[in-house]
């Protein structure tokens, strides 16, 4: 499956509400999209609660995974990006 390796970009990393905006994004996307940290397990990226067991601080190398490149890269950019300023 294609991915792609980005920073967590949040302050305070995949917590609460960066990971429900990133799920969120996944199920309107429709298509299935893990994440993982560089060498860990991946999970769901549709599951908050699974984003969150990641424990990804700000910074922590993520796999984003998709077959589709569009949401690839759309869910990799909001994974990079501060989510909490917004």
């Amino acid at each position: 499956m294609p991915s792609q390796t980005v920073p967590v970009g949040s302050r305070i990393g995949l917590h609460a509400r960066p990971a429900a905006l990133i799920a969120a994004a996944v199920g309107k996307a429709g298509v299935p999209v893990t994440l993982a940290t560089v060498g860990g397990a991946e999970v769901d990226a549709g599951s908050p609660l699974m984003i969150m067991t990641l424990g990804a601080k700000v910074g922590t190398e993520v796999v984003v995974s998709s077959e589709d490149p569009a949401v690839l890269e759309q869910i990799a950019g909001m994974v990079a990006s501060d989510l909490d300023a917004e």
